[in-house]
């Protein structure tokens, strides 16, 4: 069986190693996709050290921060684990996210330049004389960019730094959701409407319309995500 990767860089010696390790693990970790086998994805800190190019120093410092933030946690004479949520805390971190980007939308359709929100329209231009159905790992792509979009227009900066903590679980579930049932097709249709809703500066709408669509995904990971448990 195959498992996810850390994708790392060697780093730039310039500039403080514990931060450059930190930054480049988190977001190494950010892209895994957590969720699609059902073992647990173990770090190695001299794996890290080599890949990095630097010493274990700056790597147990780095490991540290990423344990207090629930990125991963170490285990004594076990090693260090990306960490992986249950099923009832997937749904609850699903319930968050709706909450915290259905008041971005609010915000977003308040505030946002309009240039800003007619840009979400060229995340799914390449699916309009195709489906989504049939490009499933393109358009979770353009779905994780819709929904980080959101956030970003919301112009909040404690939305998206609390947002941020929780990406690694929301784009790894859904990832791996988007392609079942008719999930993809279905996901269009809510984007399109929350777009409209965003360019009319219908801001009750928009927050409706954000929540509803999120709270889908917590409705099919309930139905249909056992295997989590």
């Amino acid at each position: 069986m195959t498992f996810p990767a850390l994708n790392v860089q060697p780093l730039d010696t310039g500039t403080t190693f514990r931060s450059q390790v930190y930054h480049a693990l988190k977001q190494a970790i950010t892209e895994m996709d957590i969720y699609d086998h059902d073992r647990e994805i173990r770090l190695d800190e001299r794996q890290l050290s080599d890949k990095l190019g630097v010493s274990r120093t700056p790597i147990r410092e780095a490991l540290t921060l990423l344990e207090q933030e629930g990125f991963i946690r170490l285990q004594p004479r076990r090693g260090i684990f990306v960490v992986r949520k249950t099923k009832t805390e997937i749904i609850e971190m699903i319930q968050v996210w709706a909450a915290l980007e259905s008041m971005a939308a609010r915000m977003a359709a308040e505030h946002a330049p309009a240039e800003e929100i007619h840009k979400l329209w060229d995340l799914f231009g390449s699916f309009e004389q195709r489906s989504p159905k049939d490009h499933v790992s393109e358009y979770s792509d353009a779905n994780i960019a819709f929904h980080k979009s959101i956030i970003q227009l919301s112009g909040s900066k404690l939305i998206q730094d609390v947002t941020d903590n929780l990406f690694i679980h929301m784009r790894a579930i859904r990832k791996l959701t988007i392609g079942q049932e008719d999930r993809a097709e279905r996901s269009i249709h809510d984007h399109r409407a929350i777009i409209k809703a965003l360019e009319e500066r219908n801001a009750d709408l928009a927050e409706r319309l954000v929540r509803e669509h999120t709270m889908g995904l917590a409705a099919h990971v309930e139905k249909h995500c056992d295997f989590l448990e």
